[in-house]
């Protein structure tokens, strides 16, 4: 019997699949939302397939994963744009520049030579709204900016190929740590191809060249040791992924009575968990340390407090409060709601980390779940690439709204159809389908579906 027989179901769904992700990446463009919308849920499709027919069959599942990801290496990302904006901010480094203290839109306007090769087409890429602010990538971020330049400093395509297979990479180092921490945590290995292997992830990450798997693969990693007892280099790690998004730092308050719940005395792992802060704090400072000035910090956090005061996308609560304000003040209150929203996400991670003062890691990453889900529905912008971060979280837990929302996500860019239109407002009767089927699930898994296992457990018991 030839050697493919067993498997030729599961190569010829993988085939298929592949003759999508390429129409996806070189015959696709995102205002043409039938064809993206078919697509989409089509690969959904096969996924599924794939892993009903090779689920035990991890060799396989990876070569696909990857695979898959090797369709778009000569693909220019065709959903979003922000790849110009890191093409730009590694080449002004590369000429000496501080990315952090010139905006593209100032650059443009003020040289006759510019510093930078193709400085018009990449200012025509990213787009006015990128191209008038500050650039609020961190330092490790910055790193893989420039080794795209490095290697191709004349030609977006080559930089593209280049910031592609660093993502890759890294998603590679996602798989390798996340199995690890699954055979630690004595959890189903094959939980990690809802993620290595998600259509949405290999479209976003790979795809359109979003650098949360970058962060991803330092945050997996950093768990690992942390769970292996290795928490000084955990700490290092850490701070790397906080180097390439800020989203780590959210988590850091729910650590606090992990380090109790080791076999140590108080007053050591207060001492221990003192140490990881300090440790996680230098080495961030540090990698900050060569872009530092006065003019940086005002930049750099007046960049930032942009996604919570001024833009807006995708939002659910934030949404429902603006209605509200609307109503009561007759305009939108975007400015005092993004103020008030970060403050309840701030208690409400507070509040989890003392929920429970014995935790081991399962229940860490439980937490870091459910809280890195308030900030999102409560979020006043979430980019579909954000729920990246959501659905990593999601493979060490039993919970998988993430992953539902992973398949919802594309709706999101059903805004785009006004993109040529007078009125560019999003379609809230499509975001509303959306969340509704989200928050649909979250409920039912983490508020019916629990009581129900409960009350089952209760009656068995009383069987007995």
């Amino acid at each position: 019997m030839p050697f493919w027989k067993p498997y030729k179901v599961p190569l010829l769904l993988t085939l298929v699949s592949f003759f999508l992700y390429s129409l996806f990446a070189y015959d696709l463009v995102r205002t043409d939302y039938i064809k993206l919308i078919l697509l989409y849920c089509l690969l959904w499709f096969f996924f599924i397939l794939i892993l009903k027919y090779a689920k035990d069959n991890i060799k396989f599942l990876t070569a696909i994963a990857f695979l898959s990801r090797a369709v778009f290496i000569l693909a220019i990302p065709n959903l979003s744009q922000d790849f110009y904006r890191f093409i730009w901010d590694g080449r002004m480094l590369l000429e000496g520049f501080n990315p952090y203290l010139y905006t593209p839109e100032s650059v443009i306007q003020s040289n006759v030579v510019f510093p930078i090769n193709q400085a018009k087409e990449l200012y025509a890429g990213m787009g006015t709204l990128n191209g008038s602010h500050f650039t609020n990538y961190p330092p490790i971020n910055q790193l893989c900016f420039v080794i795209a330049s490095l290697c191709s400093s004349h030609s977006i395509l080559g930089s593209v190929i280049v910031l592609r297979l660093l993502i890759i990479a890294a998603d590679f180092g996602t798989f390798f740590y996340g199995k690890r921490l699954l055979k630690k945590l004595n959890l189903p290995v094959k939980n990690i191809f809802w993620y290595i292997l998600n259509p949405f992830i290999i479209i976003e990450l790979t795809g359109n060249l979003h650098f949360e798997g970058v962060m991803i693969f330092f945050l997996v990693w950093s768990l690992y040791l942390l769970h292996s007892g290795k928490w000084k280099w955990a700490a290092i790690v850490f701070a790397l992924s906080i180097s390439v998004k800020l989203i780590p730092l959210l988590f850091l308050p729910l650590l606090f009575w992990y380090f109790t719940s080791i076999n140590l005395t108080t007053q050591k792992s207060i001492l221990n968990l003192i140490v990881y802060y300090m440790i996680i704090g230098i080495t961030t400072l540090l990698l900050f340390a060569p872009f530092f000035s006065s003019e940086f910090v005002t930049n750099y956090t007046q960049t930032v407090g942009l996604w919570f005061q001024n833009f807006e996308f995708n939002a659910s609560i934030y949404y429902i409060a603006r209605e509200i304000g609307y109503w009561f003040r007759g305009y939108n209150e975007i400015a005092l709601i993004g103020k008030i929203l970060p403050i309840t996400v701030f208690l409400f991670v507070v509040s989890l980390a003392f929920f429970k003062r014995k935790i081991d890691t399962k229940i860490l990453l439980t937490n870091m779940l459910f809280a890195f889900s308030f900030y999102l529905f409560l979020s006043t912008t979430v980019h579909p690439w954000y729920i990246a971060t959501l659905l990593i979280l999601s493979v060490f837990t039993k919970y998988k709204f993430p992953l539902a929302w992973s398949f919802l996500i594309i709706l999101s860019y059903l805004a785009y159809i006004n993109l040529n239109k007078a009125d560019k407002s999003e379609n809230l009767w499509i975001i509303a389908i959306e969340y509704s089927i989200v928050y649909a699930v979250f409920i039912w898994e983490v508020f019916i579906q629990k009581p129900i296992q409960y009350k089952e457990k209760v009656k068995s018991k009383r069987i007995i």
